[in-house]
């Protein structure tokens, strides 16, 4: 997927990661010769120019080769060698992750169609299995109805980079999919993407807990809202210290309010672009409170003991 959907990057402190797109002072055969296979080992080998020769634009204003340098040295000063664990293909783009010989970072690549990185995460792998085997008391059905695809979601940050951090952890971005794309005809355009405007609904009973709505929808590869990272969001209190939180909604497309009483499958709004999002998807996770960034996201457990985990795709009906 050219453009990964993202709640709020996870460049914390907490998980050192870096969102970039290369550019530098390679010769034009270097790029040329530079392909995605190679940036693991053009790191360990600290061709820091090299790589960030072959970011997007956008990338490249983002994240400068100064601001890769540093990140990197901090990280590869202690890896010897790299080894595939996912690749994909997204949007006429390619999707990457390695985890280094010691099992403690992750690597994580995407490129857009012409070949030319547009992110790249570094970022620790630390395996939670306490909060791996617990689940949620009560089960869940998905949150919204037709056939959507996992973009993210899993129990490993190469199938989940929110899992990095506690208050996303088991979190999913949702996206619709045909013929591997998000999208058909402009790209730059919300309603190009067969998620944008798509019902989203409650996943089980519950009260409206918090409601977010008006945050404009950004443009699909322009500029996210970093400010009000999870956009548009309706939070549903099931009960049990459970919440469930929706975001990214469209703007003015939110049908609840606080304290309304919801019934499993009642719409809540509209899938959008809003918030910390570079194209329109849903960002879903079931939390022990109902703010998204001051709780901790819990595993979900689903209706039917589905596994929703990346690339997988799934009906709502």
């Amino acid at each position: 997927m050219k453009d990964v959907p993202t709640m709020r990057m996870i460049f914390i402190a907490s998980a050192l990661a870096l969102g970039l797109a290369l550019s530098g002072c390679a010769s034009g055969k270097q790029e040329q010769d530079m392909k995605p296979e190679d940036v693991p080992q053009a790191l360990l080998d600290r061709k820091y120019g090299q790589i960030h020769s072959r970011f997007t634009d956008g990338f490249k204003q983002a994240v400068g080769e100064a601001d890769l340098r540093q990140v990197a040295d901090q990280v590869v000063s202690d890896i010897s060698s790299w080894k595939p664990m996912a690749k994909q293909s997204w949007n006429g783009g390619e999707y990457y992750g390695w985890a280094d010989d010691s099992g403690k970072w992750g690597l994580i690549l995407t490129t857009e169609e012409t070949g030319r990185i547009d992110s790249l995460l570094m970022m620790p792998v630390q395996p939670d299995p306490d909060t791996d085997a617990a689940r949620t008391k009560s089960a869940y059905g998905l949150p919204f109805t037709g056939e959507w695809t996992v973009f993210w979601g899993g129990e490993n940050v190469f199938e989940n980079y929110h899992y990095a951090v506690d208050s996303q952890r088991y979190a999913y971005d949702l996206v619709q999919t045909r013929d591997g794309y998000t999208y058909q005809g402009d790209k730059t355009k919300n309603e190009s993407y067969y998620a944008f405007g798509q019902p989203i609904v409650a996943p089980r009973d519950g009260t409206v807990a918090a409601v977010v709505d008006g945050i404009a929808d950004n443009e699909p590869g322009g500029r996210m809202d970093p400010e009000n990272p999870a956009g548009n969001v309706v939070v549903i209190d099931h009960g049990d210290g459970e919440f469930s939180i929706l975001a990214h909604l469209q703007k003015g497309s939110v049908s609840v309010q606080v304290g309304d009483r919801l019934s499993k499958g009642d719409q809540i709004g509209l899938c959008g672009n809003s918030g910390n999002s570079s194209e329109p998807h849903l960002h879903f996770q079931v939390s022990d409170g109902k703010d998204l960034f001051d709780s901790k996201s819990i595993r979900v457990h689903w209706e039917q003991d589905r596994e929703l985990r990346q690339g997988a795709v799934v009906d709502g009906g």
